[in-house]
């Protein structure tokens, strides 16, 4: 089962490093699906400048196919990155030639051939998930800690595994859950940080706790554990198992510098 991730990718440059890793929630996914022994594609942008080439070079040298990572004039998006003790907080972002990202019906033809989806909320790519979905793939996004933005109610109806970012597991996250399973998602799931992750099904729901290991960067961390939890998803396991393979898949990102 092969997937395709699509939308954003920014270079992550830490200031007081002087040092650049490529980024963007769906490059993670795809690298860190691809790491734990799955098929990726990643459909994106990138600019003409050295940050695109390097971007380019790291995403296919992960064994990611880039037959569709199209290369535009102008410059690769960036996120400023500070660390604060182990914890990473974003300064200035750029967008550069993502801002008007758009699949072309060639891009749309090569992602419908993957049994996977998965796209952020800052990809441009929410317009094409009623098509994913009616032609039957599976789909997955990321909302990240948006939970108040528009898309909340708009897209669930189109997507299967709904992904969303908090910080701990109370009343309020529990009811958003349930209520995004309402509107449509087949599975809606928290990460909670520190504090683990949290998933409801339309029937119950499910709490893991996160590993305990020395954190060096949380960069990525959520990435993976969406990646994990797909993972499961696209090898038929159980909900537990899916969240199992989040977790762990993220305790491994947390321990080194830089999303991967």
């Amino acid at each position: 089962m092969k997937a395709a991730t699509v939308g954003d990718n920014c270079m992550d440059v830490y200031l007081s490093r002087q040092e650049s890793y490529p980024g963007g929630n769906p490059v993670n996914v795809a690298v860190y699906l691809t790491r734990l022994g799955g098929d990726a594609s990643y459909v994106g942008w990138v600019g003409t400048d050295s940050y695109g080439e390097q971007m380019r070079r790291a995403i296919r040298d992960k064994g990611i196919d880039v037959s569709h990572l199209h290369q535009k004039e102008g410059q690769t998006a960036v996120t400023y990155v500070e660390l604060i003790g182990s914890d990473r907080k974003f300064g200035d972002y750029h967008e550069g030639v993502m801002e008007h990202f758009v699949l072309t019906e060639a891009d749309l033809r090569f992602i419908e051939g993957h049994a996977l989806v998965h796209a952020g909320i800052w990809g441009h790519a929410e317009p094409y998930f009623p098509r994913f979905k009616e032609k039957g793939l599976i789909t997955s996004f990321d909302f990240s800690d948006q939970l108040h933005h528009d898309l909340t109610r708009r897209l669930p109806a189109f997507v299967d595994n709904a992904f969303f970012s908090y910080t701990q597991d109370d009343a309020y996250i529990r009811s958003y859950l349930k209520e995004t399973h309402a509107l449509g998602a087949r599975v809606a799931v928290a990460t909670l940080g520190e504090n683990g992750s949290l998933a409801y099904d339309g029937e119950r729901y499910f709490r893991r706790e996160a590993e305990a290991v020395t954190v060096v960067d949380t960069m990525g961390a959520g990435d993976s554990f969406i990646a994990g939890f797909l993972y499961g998803i696209m090898n038929g396991l159980p909900l537990t198992q899916c969240l199992e393979q989040g977790t762990r898949a993220a305790a491994q990102t947390i321990t080194y510098f830089g999303a991967w």
